[in-house]
């Protein structure tokens, strides 16, 4: 198995290289067509990596990382599979394919917000609710005794 390498993007301008001993591979048999095979070829590929020692992502990348990913690691390795073809190489192919987008994703650094003033109408119609609600709250006194 060999280096798996992301393509250059922002957060990461000179790409990434996730070298092949931090990459698990596991096979098992898959659902689906097969033919001949299909008994037993084991095409299933799952592919793990390990976000919190892998040394292909700096420090900053790594948190990004964790981050964004939190609801689709186990503690912090992230593991996806790959089905969709009859042949275990392509499915180890599509898997690294995959592996490689989610990372690209996951370090892009985060676009700050651009602070913008309030529009004349937003305004507007913040202080007429205000207003409504008020006068709803003034409505629920007791009157006056006068």
């Amino acid at each position: 198995m060999k280096d798996l390498h992301v393509p250059p993007g922002p957060g990461a301008p000179r790409g990434l290289t996730v070298p092949a001993g931090e990459l698990v591979e596991q096979f098992s048999h898959a659902s689906g067509p097969g033919g001949q095979g299909v008994n037993t070829a084991d095409s299933r590929v799952q592919l793990s990596l390990d976000l919190g020692t892998t040394t292909a992502l700096s420090e900053a990348q790594r948190v990004l990382a964790l981050d964004r990913l939190a609801a689709r690691l186990s503690g912090t390795v992230l593991t996806l599979s790959a089905a969709e073809h009859r042949s275990q190489r392509r499915n180890r192919t599509a898997a690294r394919e995959r592996l490689a987008g989610i990372l690209r994703e996951a370090v892009v650094p985060p676009v700050p917000r651009r602070s913008t003033r309030p529009t004349r109408g937003s305004k507007r119609r913040r202080l007429d609710a205000k207003r409504r609600r008020a006068e709803v709250k003034q409505n629920r006194r007791r009157p006056h005794a006068d």
